[in-house]
């Protein structure tokens, strides 16, 4: 049964952002923002708890997850990549070329893909004490999160960026878990390329907008609802 521990949200004449500390996800929408001075408001959302998965919340995202951003008019855009998608739109960090946006955009779909079920998983069970639970899981997911890795750093021996030769969105949001690699007991030093690229990507992005962790939520150590 679903709780209501979220409703709706009055309109205000600020964006609002649903969010969660440790969510790398919504981390990518943090740091557009701070490139982009926009400013918003925050509405932590307690994943551990169930607060998204509420009536009142799968009516602003059907998945129950964060990110959600809420634009001043009421309306509502999920899944990070979107909403960068959204939020870049008419900047320097997406391109008005229909080729260039494109392939900005498949950065983004192979993060979502490969990034997202190797790299972020494996960090999550390994931050919230849930490598025994998924035991027999780790050594193929292991496997899997090298090769993306491998993947990157293939395209990245010879591009400073991941598309169009210049920083945009797709490096956000590929930089998000993949500099955290190795929270995820991965090694990238012998990858060269990506090495680089995050340490190029890094001194770009600054500390502005820090990674927050898993262990500032007590209840993090319980499974999702």
């Amino acid at each position: 049964m679903c709780r209501n521990a979220i409703s709706l949200p009055e309109r205000s004449h600020l964006m609002k952002l649903y969010d969660y500390a440790g969510s790398q996800n919504a981390w990518k929408i943090r740091q557009l923002c701070a490139h982009l001075g926009r400013e918003y408001q925050t509405q932590w959302v307690s994943i551990f708890a169930g607060e998204s998965h509420t009536d009142g919340f799968y009516k602003m995202n059907p998945a129950g997850a964060v990110p959600v951003l809420e634009l001043d008019d009421g309306r509502f855009i999920a899944e990070s990549n979107a909403i960068l998608l959204y939020l870049a739109d008419g900047t320097d960090y997406l391109p008005s070329d229909a080729f260039e946006r494109a392939k900005v955009c498949q950065w983004l779909f192979f993060e979502a893909d490969y990034v997202q079920a190797t790299i972020a998983s494996l960090r999550y069970w390994n931050l919230t004490g849930k490598n025994d639970a998924n035991h027999a899981q780790l050594p193929n997911r292991r496997a899997s999160a090298k090769n993306v890795l491998a993947m990157l750093d293939r395209h990245l021996s010879n591009q400073d960026f991941l598309a169009n030769s210049r920083y945009s969105v797709a490096d956000i949001a590929v930089y998000a878990y993949t500099h955290l690699a190795h929270e995820a007991d991965l090694d990238i030093v012998p990858y060269d390329g990506l090495t680089a690229w995050i340490r190029r990507v890094g001194n770009i992005v600054g500390d502005a907008v820090p990674v927050r962790y898993y262990s500032e939520d007590p209840l993090s150590g319980q499974d999702l609802k």
